[in-house]
């Protein structure tokens, strides 16, 4: 057999790669001349040119100012299209759903949220919000020209997923929902372009790429809400995600809504938080609100010094502290993010983790754990969705038709 070296060079597969080179480049450090481009990929200025060509034939990237610096005359800069290309990543929980609009830089261009009872609508209703969400996002693309350009959409959802199927999501009652094949249906977008994930999955990508968690290679995300997601990243990558929430580590009798008793997600779910210090008829409690919104009402509420919410807090951070603890001894990680719920309410949480986990962790008694807040907060869901759905023609920009990629019409 001839030595590998012998065989031609996949060319194809080399000019791939380098055009997603430099659209990392772009992102990570902004508009930059071709000579820069070919100082930091390593490239001759004479590839750099040709492949600056191809990307602006895809419409990935345009020319920018002037570069002043350096010597001899100013060279021209290259940036990527700010509004040329777009991931969109959609959001649902048993409160709410909602859409998140990135264009190829990274930037949010669009949010939405909008409280809804997930559980009660079904899977059929709820895809029809999802997909009227398409539509909203995509009319204010481009000026509100009623079309856009999109790389794909990508939709968060809390519970274990497979090809394009939830498989299971108890806070929903969902079970062997083909999510991706009912999306497109309704927007006319070909499945392959739908990607469907964990929401705390993707929170946790986003989380490492942006927030909190940026550097840190080892990474456990909990993600609060009426349930419990977990995100583990080791090695800077992600290696799974699944429902932590149901763990039994909750009180024996309390019955979850997956029908067992005694998951965790019983006594740190945002339910259990307001069942401990709010009556049926508080305000905290309505149904109209999303979760940002009664979080945000607990908090004022927790900084006014009132008693029942402060009871109410320990004892949660308490109950995370338990679960935190599991985890920590079970995965090493080197840092524990608080995002969805817990993330606002970190401030009045960390005193009592911190104590149930010198009370009960190996690791975190060694040292080294650090627990923190989500700086991304309520947004790292759908920021990771957006991230998602855009980062197969990041990886491969040659996907990209030459004009535009993928259309959607709202």
């Amino acid at each position: 057999m001839p030595p590998l070296l012998d065989r031609p060079p996949d060319r194809a597969g080399v000019r791939r790669a380098n055009l997603a080179l430099l659209v990392r480049l772009l992102r990570r450090h902004g508009a930059q001349s071709r000579a820069q481009l070919s100082t930091r990929s390593g490239l001759s200025k004479a590839t750099v040119s040709n492949l600056v060509a191809e990307l602006e034939a895809r419409a990935l990237v345009q020319s920018g100012g002037r570069h002043e610096g350096g010597q001899g005359r100013p060279g021209q800069l290259v940036e990527l299209r700010p509004r040329g290309t777009w991931g969109l990543g959609l959001e649902l929980d048993a409160g709410h759903v909602g859409s998140t609009l990135l264009d190829l830089s990274g930037t949010a261009t669009t949010r939405r949220r909008t409280a809804a009872d997930v559980r009660a609508l079904g899977p059929e209703r709820t895809l029809d919000e999802l997909a009227a969400l398409v539509t909203a996002a995509m009319s204010e693309v481009d000026g509100g020209s009623g079309a856009g350009t999109v790389a794909g959409i990508a939709v968060a959802v809390p519970g274990l997923v497979g090809a394009g199927t939830v498989r299971v999501a108890p806070g929903l009652g969902w079970r062997d929902v083909a999510l991706a094949d009912g999306l497109a249906a309704r927007t006319g977008l070909p499945p392959e372009r739908i990607v469907v994930g964990n929401d705390a999955g993707l929170a946790a990508v986003a989380e490492t790429d942006r927030g909190s968690a940026r550097g840190c290679p080892d990474v456990v995300f909990l993600l609060g809400g009426p349930g419990v997601g977990a995100g583990l990243i080791a090695g800077g990558n992600l290696i799974r995600a699944g429902e932590a929430g149901h763990l039994p580590l909750g009180p024996a009798g309390r019955p979850c809504a997956c029908g067992r008793r005694g998951c965790w997600q019983t006594a740190v779910g945002v339910g259990a938080l307001l069942r401990a210090f709010a009556a049926p008829g508080d305000l905290v409690r309505d149904p109209a609100l999303d979760l940002a919104q009664r979080t945000s009402i607990v908090r004022r509420r927790a900084q006014q010094g009132d008693r029942g919410v402060l009871d109410a807090l320990a004892g949660l951070g308490t109950a995370l502290g338990l679960g935190i603890a599991v985890l920590a001894d079970l995965l090493d990680p080197r840092m524990v993010v608080l995002g969805g719920y817990f993330a606002p309410l970190s401030d009045w949480l960390a005193e009592p983790i911190r104590a149930e986990l010198t009370a009960r962790s190996v690791t975190a008694e060694a040292g080294g754990l650090r627990i923190v807040p989500s700086r991304l907060g309520f947004t790292a869901v759908g920021t990771g969705a957006a991230q998602a759905a855009i980062r197969p023609l990041l990886d491969d920009p040659a996907q990209a038709p030459a004009g535009a990629p993928v259309s959607v019409e709202a």
